[in-house]
């Protein structure tokens, strides 16, 4: 039971320092990353946790679902991961 509680309050400090750190952009890093195309977004964001499959690996709809869910996994904004989509989309 002990270890259990040790362990709960670890995963808990662990998040809540990962929130803190992976949460805050400067407004130079927003600035940026609204001048971005969504192919140089892909390439950046996506590459950082995996190898990015070809656009022609799912259809729009797979893709559609895919965005959403990586929007939140990668902290996207919707903006980002519009322009991420909408290039996905062009290169399908």
């Amino acid at each position: 039971m002990k270890t259990f509680k040790i362990f709960g309050i670890a995963v808990v400090l662990i998040g809540t320092i990962l929130a803190v750190t992976t949460v805050s952009c400067s407004a130079e890093q927003v600035a940026t990353y609204k001048n971005k195309s969504g192919a140089q977004l892909w390439g950046e964001n996506c590459i950082r946790c995996h190898n990015t499959p070809s656009p022609a690996a799912y259809n729009d709809t797979d893709w559609s679902t895919i965005s959403l869910h990586m929007r939140v996994r990668a902290n996207l904004t919707k903006d980002q991961a519009k322009k991420i989509f909408d290039f996905i989309k062009s290169a399908n």
